[in-house]
């Protein structure tokens, strides 16, 4: 599959980097990253996602490629962020991939601009409200890592060295802040939610509740993986993804 063509989009100071990729027609995926991390790191799912429809994996404003604006953005603003680049870009049938901190941007911007979004993924939903500490997240990250395989510890160093630790804890306490779990009923999208079994920072007793939060709902889990799940197991969670976009999940 050719390179992801790559282009910035500017709102008033914020730069969101943005990598197109996969076919000219069908569904537009649009995919965002966890806290630390960028648009590189979805490997194999994009390339899956891509034989189904158009594929905008981000950078968001401070991460990756995209440059460190003044202050962080609330996940809300980043929502809207989300809701501003579909609507100058004109994307249709948009399909919203979320992972971790990326799965709360995508569920406000699901809550406060519905119109623009056909579906929702939330894979590895954060942050689980009975654990919203940052030594609590911080231990239960370092026990999901244990163990994982060397691609996903490689890229976890790159991206936090490229973000920076100053970067990384501002937008951390913005994350820790967000209550995502009170915007959830107001998420009209037909929802998808993916875990992997073994993911230490969103349990299965958050699914059930994230379940019982959004009207058009539902879970998938996927055994044997961690919190990395759509990079341990991309091929697997593309086809959910594609799946679920056609209404068949």
């Amino acid at each position: 599959m050719p390179a992801p063509r790559a282009q910035e989009f500017r709102t008033r100071e914020r730069v969101t980097v943005v990598a197109e990729s996969g076919l000219h027609t069908g569904p537009s995926f649009i995919l965002l990253h966890g806290i630390g991390m960028g648009r590189r790191y979805w490997g194999t799912l994009t390339d899956t996602l891509g034989a189904h429809g158009r594929v905008f994996a981000l950078d968001l404003p401070g991460f990756g490629d995209a440059p460190e604006p003044e202050t962080p953005l609330t996940m809300a603003q980043s929502g809207d962020l989300i809701a501003e680049l579909v609507e100058r870009m004109r994307l249709e049938r948009v399909v919203l991939v979320g992972h971790s901190m990326g799965s709360q941007v995508a569920a406000e911007a699901a809550a406060r601009h519905p119109d623009l979004f056909e579906s929702l993924v939330l894979i590895s939903p954060t942050v689980n409200p009975d654990e919203r500490r940052v030594s609590t997240q911080a231990r239960r990250l370092a026990q999901d890592l244990w163990g994982a395989k060397r691609r996903v510890l490689g890229f976890g160093v790159v991206y936090y060295l490229k973000a920076g630790p100053r970067w990384y804890t501002k937008t951390l306490r913005m994350m820790m802040r967000h209550e995502v779990e009170k915007i959830m009923p107001q998420i009209r999208a037909n929802t998808l939610i993916v875990r992997g079994s073994d993911d230490k920072l969103c349990p299965r007793s958050w699914v059930d509740r994230i379940v019982a939060a959004i009207p058009r709902s539902r879970y998938v889990e996927v055994p044997g993986t961690g919190h990395e799940v759509m990079m341990t197991n991309g091929k697997a969670v593309g086809a959910l993804i594609a799946r679920h976009a056609e209404g068949r999940v």
